[in-house]
């Protein structure tokens, strides 16, 4: 394997420049130990890694998650400076995670390695040590309760998995003990006080979940493809998208392969209150519910997800967004074309640099002026970045297109209102039909769908924000589901869905220091990914479902009347997207959509739809001004 090395020796001295300065210093007798360095805006890496402490520490939670009678223990893996043992305070950058000793982290799936059996650490997953801890950072990897070195068993976001990082800050901050694996008292008098943390998938949940706890020391949280509601990752708007249990599936995934008969009664609890049968909110899902909480949250937040994120959809990141921004929370985003990728290897030059400005400004106090830059990057085409001031864009507006029937063709889109007189139209919603099926051929009638074509677009149109839709529509059963999705028409260079939109090399780069610890090397070494790009001939820009007994309340279904006309509405996934000019914009309306949720209706039933009140609502930059230019009229 080729390895482009970068980064990878870590100074025992320093010299000071007229652009260098020391913020913050060892304690008296420790001269010959350097402070931290900041220069040209960010920390250098002038401590060594190959003399860090590494330490495990065990922290008792007030948690009793397998209900043995005894309280969670939960284990950390720390990296820290060996200067923060000379009197240098040190913040924290913790990825907490249930997936150390089974699924592993980042792109190669790397588990947490001890090889002699001494309770240290000889494999560290991710960079973040390497990196981070020559510049003056603790590194803190964490076992959620219930994996790996934790006692207990998963829950699944209850709150012993929720607030898991919460115990550790406190034990930071001197607020609950800690011993080592003697059991001897161990205090973190290392710390700053100030901690961070950061991770992908569940990592990112945990962080979330952590924040809304408002507890005292977290600083920042940087929630990468994070899940902001459970109840919307495995439902949509009362459709279940992941059923048979998957809470209790994925407890058994993150438990050591020793542990899961253990817990299976944990998992049995899960199962029997996770109402897969009708696809409710129940209390249930309350404490896996961060949205309702995000008026707790003081850490700053750095959200980062794929527009494209089929596992995670993207409106985990927008209702996220929208309460942070409601709150006024000081935040950042990044918007990706790829899936549930992390931007280590979606964009990992910039994001190294940028993590590590945004770690400096948030823990170490570092004036670097981040947060004068603009609060949003997004990615316009395959590796193309644009940045804004804000998301939604500023100017993107509600904007009314109605859905024009056209009997016996594709319908039209237009911003003037349908006519009363205009007919209805009427398919029969197909269970089994594929999203394929729903988007080819556009032109052409089917019994199982409605589609509305733009004309080809006089000008580019951009959208910015969560769409609606909006039908007036009568059904001849007691449930269905109604399903849109929001189509680009004509060709482009497009990230591909396949493998989340990256192809992993072979050629290495390194990002951080290497040493060899017991004989083995920890290096800081990461295969290059690319983007999977591809000319096709459409995009599938967003879509959408609801359950019709649902419509007006998740939690409580009410059945529909036969032949009763019903205002049936419904958010699209968010999205930041410009249809090209030249391009059609398409609206597909359909039943049941076994794409995007696991549950079809079974019902056939046949959906009508009335023109007068039946349109979708794009949030058009520009408004309706934008969507006149482009020729929607």
């Amino acid at each position: 394997m080729v390895r482009a090395r970068r980064l990878l020796a870590v100074p025992v001295a320093i010299t000071l420049t007229a652009t260098a300065a020391v913020v913050s210093s060892v304690g008296a007798g420790a001269a010959d130990e350097p402070g931290i360095v900041v220069e040209n805006g960010v920390t250098q890496p002038v401590f060594g890694y190959d003399d860090a402490i590494r330490e495990r520490v065990f922290i008792t939670s007030p948690y009793d998650s397998d209900v043995n009678g005894e309280a969670d223990v939960i284990a950390v893996d720390i990296m820290r400076p060996a200067a923060s043992e000379q009197g240098l305070d040190v913040p924290v950058i913790m990825d907490p995670s249930p997936y150390y000793s089974t699924l592993g982290r980042g792109n190669e799936s790397e588990l947490k390695v001890d090889l002699d059996g001494d309770g240290l650490l000889d494999r560290w997953p991710l960079f973040y040590d390497n990196y981070f801890v020559p510049r003056g950072y603790a590194v803190v990897l964490m076992d959620m309760i219930g994996t790996n070195n934790s006692t207990g068993c998963p829950t699944v976001h209850d709150a012993s998995d929720n607030l898991s990082p919460k115990v550790v800050i406190d034990w930071l901050n001197g607020r609950i003990p800690g011993v080592d694996a003697d059991g001897n008292e161990v205090v973190a008098d290392w710390h700053n006080g100030k901690t961070g943390l950061i991770g992908k998938s569940y990592d990112g949940t945990l962080a979330n979940g952590t924040a809304v706890s408002g507890v005292e020391g977290l600083t920042t949280i940087v929630p990468i493809s994070a899940i902001s509601s459970y109840y919307d990752y495995t439902r949509s708007n009362g459709v279940v998208q992941r059923g048979n249990n998957y809470l209790a599936s994925l407890a058994n995934t993150v438990t050591n392969p020793e542990r899961r008969d253990y817990c299976r009664p944990v998992r049995d609890v899960l199962s029997a209150n996770d109402g897969d049968e009708t696809g409710d909110y129940t209390p249930f899902w309350h404490v896996r519910d961060y949205n309702r909480d995000v008026d707790k949250v003081t850490a700053s937040v750095f959200v980062v997800h794929g527009l494209n994120d089929e596992n995670v959809r993207p409106d985990h990141f927008s209702k996220w967004w929208y309460g942070l921004a409601e709150n006024d929370v000081p935040r950042k985003l990044w918007l990706t074309q790829t899936g549930h990728i992390d931007p280590f290897d979606f964009r990992r030059d910039a994001w190294v640099d940028e993590i590590h400005k945004w770690f400096d400004y948030w823990l170490q106090g570092v004036e670097n002026g981040i947060m004068d830059e603009p609060m949003v990057d997004i990615e316009r085409a395959p590796d193309v970045w644009e940045t804004a001031n804000d998301w939604p864009i500023p100017g993107s507006r509600p904007t009314r297109i109605w859905l024009e029937p056209n009997p016996g063709a594709s319908g039209d889109l237009s911003v003037i209102p349908n006519r009363p007189l205009d007919p209805a139209l009427s398919f029969v919603d197909d269970p089994n039909q594929r999203e394929t099926a729903m988007v080819s051929n556009e032109e052409t009638v089917t019994p199982n769908r409605l589609v509305y074509l733009s004309d080809p677009l006089e000008a580019p149109l951009h959208i910015s924000g969560t769409p609606t839709v909006r039908l007036e529509a009568t059904v001849n059963a007691a449930d269905t589901n109604f399903g849109a999705i929001l189509v680009d028409y004509g060709p482009a260079e497009r990230v591909q869905r396949t493998g989340d939109g990256i192809v992993t090399g072979t050629v290495e780069d390194c990002w951080g220091a290497t040493a060899t610890w017991g004989g083995y090397a920890e290096d800081a070494c990461y295969r290059q990914a690319s983007k999977r790009v591809a000319l096709t001939q459409r995009e599938v820009v967003t879509k959408g479902i609801v359950d019709g007994v649902n419509l007006y309340d998740y939690s409580t279904p009410t059945p529909l009347v036969s032949g009763s006309r019903y205002d049936v509405s419904f958010e699209l996934l968010p999205e930041d997207y410009v249809f090209p000019a030249g391009h059609r914009i398409g609206v597909v309306i359909v039943g049941s959509y076994r794409d995007y949720g696991s549950q079809a209706d079974p019902n056939r039933a046949t959906i009508s739809v009335l023109p007068q009140r039946s349109l979708v609502e794009l949030p058009i930059v520009g408004g309706r001004a934008a969507a006149g230019a482009a020729g929607l009229e």
